[in-house]
């Protein structure tokens, strides 16, 4: 056997910043290579054990017998070995000795590939190679301004979308998934498609969440060349690819990170800090500088390696509380005396800040459900350093809300607006997640009340509401067609529902919604500021309706009208921005929609003060419903009183109509600008 003419040392550079916690590649160094040593084919393993005594390599080319690949210790705590003859698909596991003299066998934290549960073997897999296709995506994904563009999320879980064949659980593999999923996301007008974890996991039932192979896609749908051609397909097709990452805490199967080495490695080993009881699972040591370079190196290579354009950032919550689900006496207060994970905090900062500080263009999205401060502001300003946050506090409001009968609703209102308090205190996306359509929470559907054709016209005026609120947009598969059960990992959606009327028309409500959306930039452009968004009704408790502006960056308005109660409202009378003609763009009532057909059609604004404006229409609101308009264009002033306006604020001549026609036509001035009614002065730009 023939070793490479020179071990590394502790002064070569992946081993230093390794150590340093800033090695943002360590994949490259660590794990199986494929090498030439002296003219020789094989592969060099490498992997960080501190505690172990010795470590071997075991697989099949040894029949798993330890002493024959034993390992060298290139320096504290990383042990190196060339295994001449090994070739693609190998399957391996590090046998470790213990500090007991226990033998261990892990597989490989840095594995590309692993075997298919049950087994859990590590592959030796080469990932360079792959012929990318998504040049004109990586461009002009490169170009975008990710906040203030449209993003219509579809969650999903790639072995339960659809299913190649459901009698026996078989799922599409990556590319065939690609395939079939691309026409419908494109048809329903989705920006971006979320998948739920696809890290290398054990247990079917954790949907992934529970993570044993930080580098590896898992292989119950192929291999990683078929997820990057999952990817490539998708971008090809316009299409955004945003993976569910968990650094957060990580299980006790025998083979993955927990005592790695016989002792504990990856986890805290402080057990009031290293361990979530309730969830069965450890918590990262994120004071570990190895460990830092790990995780820090797992999120980077999803983007450079699988090209992905975010990661959902899963249970950010549970890593910045030292008292997470934790009782008095299980949890212990950090240096300065707070529940602050002072070190997970440091960690999330550097994570960010290394993934945007690269690719400024993805997204880094924190699941974090309490009221954290500054979780999108850039860690040098001090905070967590995302750029965008689910806005769980919405969704739990919003849920409670549309949840109660109608009867009750004039009481609940406050959650109706309640979301404004902060609405622009992050980036935030809204979400409706699989989290809230799972272990007997019922499906959205469910959740609504009153009888069938109640519940269906409840979830239209949801979501045309969701859609209209100020954030980007998150659902989970199957709520776009009202699947009636819950969702189950082990068995497809159930698609055969589409052969009813009821659920086909809320499908064609949502594909019309989101392309609404995509289409107007009202409801996206500015998303995090007030300059986006105007109330008009923001207090009708009594009767459950709510109206408001949205306004992109050049002034142009869309007026949305809710109704969350199921009667219908004649002569509604509100203020509106502009005079002229306000045609009605999209209504959850229509009878294409499944609804009863309720319609406005175009409604002339008549003169008169009402909410702040000169001028109000008077509308008919259908029962549960949401009305998009559109907003008249304001009538640009004539040069005649547009120059006697001027010279009247500066000195009150009375002008003649011949100089007046000379004159060229004054422009809009911030005083004039703030005496408008209904808008606010710091708005200039021009509508």
């Amino acid at each position: 056997m023939k070793q490479r003419k020179q071990a590394p040392n502790s002064s070569d550079l992946p081993v230093y910043l390794f150590k340093q916690g800033n090695n943002q590649e360590a994949y490259r160094y660590f794990g199986a290579h494929l090498e030439v040593q002296d003219g020789v084919s094989g592969a060099v393993f490498r992997v960080w054990a501190p505690h172990a005594k010795a470590v071997a390599v075991v697989g099949d080319f040894n029949s798993w017998v330890p002493g024959e690949h034993t390992m060298h210790k290139v320096t504290d705590g990383i042990w190196e070995l060339f295994i001449p003859g090994i070739k693609e698909y190998d399957i391996y596991k590090y046998c470790i000795t213990t500090a007991s003299d226990e033998l261990i066998y892990k597989s490989d934290p840095y594995a590309f590939h692993t075997e298919t549960r049950p087994s859990n073997g590590s592959k030796v897999y080469d990932i360079e190679g792959y012929a990318w296709g998504d040049d004109h995506w990586t461009k002009e994904s490169a170009k975008r301004d990710v906040i203030n563009s449209p993003m219509s999320i579809y969650e999903m879980q790639a072995g339960s979308w659809k299913m190649k064949d459901a009698e026996n659980g078989t799922p599409y593999n990556y590319a065939e998934l690609a395939d079939e999923l691309i026409p419908y996301i494109k048809d329903m007008g989705y920006t971006h498609v979320e998948l739920l974890p696809i890290t290398e996991y054990p247990f079917d039932g954790s949907w992934g969440y529970q993570v044993t192979g930080y580098f590896a896609p898992t292989s119950r749908y192929g291999t990683p060349k078929d997820f990057m051609t999952f990817v490539d397909k998708l971008h090809q097709a316009g299409i955004g690819v945003i993976l569910d990452w968990v650094p957060a805490h990580f299980p006790k199967d025998g083979y993955g990170l927990y005592m790695f080495d016989g002792a504990p490695c990856y986890e805290d080993p402080n057990p009031r800090r290293g361990e979530h009881k309730e969830w069965g699972t450890m918590v990262f040591n994120y004071g570990m500088k190895e460990v830092e370079s790990f995780l820090i190196s797992s999120a980077m290579f999803w983007v450079d390696k699988y090209h992905v354009d975010g990661l959902r950032v899963d249970a950010v919550a549970s890593m910045l509380y030292l008292d997470y689900n934790r009782k008095d006496g299980e949890w212990e207060q950090n240096c300065k005396g707070g529940k602050e994970n002072l070190e997970a905090i440091a960690f999330l900062q550097k994570l960010n800040t290394a993934i945007l500080g690269k690719y400024p263009h993805k997204m880094m999205i924190a699941e974090e459900s309490t009221a954290w401060p500054l979780v999108t502001k850039p860690a040098a300003d001090g905070g967590l350093g995302f750029n965008f946050k689910w806005n769980m506090g919405w969704m739990n409001d919003m849920l409670s809300y549309m949840k109660t009968d109608p009867l009750f609703r004039a009481g609940n209102h406050g959650k109706v607006t309640f979301s404004f308090f902060y609405a622009f205190s992050e980036n935030f996306v809204l979400p409706i997640s699989h989290d809230e359509v799972v272990h007997g929470k019922c499906s959205l559907i469910n959740k609504m009340p009153g009888d069938y054709e109640q519940k269906f016209a409840n979830l239209r005026t949801f979501y045309g509401y969701m859609a209209a609120h100020p954030g980007k947009k998150l659902l989970f598969m199957g709520q776009e067609f009202g699947q009636f059960i819950e969702w189950d990992e082990k068995k497809p959606l159930d698609w055969m529902l589409l052969s009813y009327d009821k659920h086909r028309q809320l499908q064609d409500y949502v594909k019309d919604l989101n392309h609404l959306y995509r289409d107007t930039p009202a409801l996206w452009q500015v998303d995090y500021s007030w300059e986006g968004f105007q109330w008009i009704v923001p207090d009708d408790s009594k009767q459950s309706v709510i109206a408001f502006l949205r306004r992109d960056a050049a002034g142009k308005m869309l007026l949305v009208v809710c109704n969350f109660n199921p009667v219908l409202r004649q002569g509604y009378q509100m203020g509106v921005p502009n005079p002229g003609s306000y045609k009605e763009i999209l209504n959850s009532d229509d009878k294409k929609y499944g609804g009863s057909g309720v319609t406005n059609g175009t409604v002339k604004a008549e003169k008169g003060e009402m909410h702040g404006f000169e001028q109000h229409i008077s509308l008919t609101l259908p029962p549960l419903s949401t009305v998009y308009f559109q907003v008249p264009a304001a009538r640009k002033p004539r040069a005649k009183k547009a120059v006697e306006a001027a010279d009247a604020a500066a000195k009150p001549v009375k002008k003649t109509a011949a100089k007046a026609k000379k004159a060229a036509p004054a422009a809009e001035t911030a005083v004039t600008a703030s005496k408008r009614r209904g808008r606010p002065a710091k708005a200039k730009t021009p509508v």
